[in-house]
């Protein structure tokens, strides 16, 4: 399998994810997108939903995970680019482990939960089964003003 790993490639998928993440925003939730790309195809795409769905794990990128499992047929996502406007958690860096995610490309760091450098480094840990590329601060002012800016309104 052949990545695209350009910034220009990079920061188009990107902002499909922050499409999804002011539609998250329209509905009242935390403004978080993601996508998962193979072959510079979406099969998968997802918003934060947890409010709507009274449900803690659906995050952005469980969301587009589910849909691009269902796309491909299977749990495993080998091959595949997640794009996301926010750093990871560790919930969904374990799931991104166990799906077996090739990279993941996301937008700003989350200094309080974030598993991809910030509070933890889960997918490029050497004692996991499986480690991804990851590709951090693409398009990081968008995602990180859109968050900032959701939040602000809220206080």
């Amino acid at each position: 399998m052949m990545f695209n790993t350009s910034k220009v490639t990079d920061e188009r998928w990107m902002r499909l994810a922050l499409e999804q993440a002011k539609q998250a925003e329209s509905e009242g939730e935390v403004p978080v997108g993601a996508v998962v790309v193979i072959d510079e195809k979406i099969i998968g795409q997802g918003r934060n939903q947890s409010l709507g769905f009274h449900d803690p794990s659906a995050h952005a990128e469980i969301m587009a995970m589910r849909q691009a499992g269902k796309t491909l047929s299977n749990y495993r996502l080998p091959g595949s680019t997640l794009y996301v406007t926010l750093e990871p958690c560790m919930m969904c860096a374990g799931a991104i482990l166990h799906a077996r995610i090739e990279r993941v490309v996301f937008g700003t760091r989350d200094e309080k939960t974030g598993a991809v450098g910030s509070i933890a480094n889960l997918l490029e840990n050497p004692l996991a089964n499986h480690r991804c590329r990851v590709t951090a601060d693409i398009l990081s002012e968008q995602s990180r003003l859109l968050l900032a800016n959701f939040f602000q309104q809220r206080r």
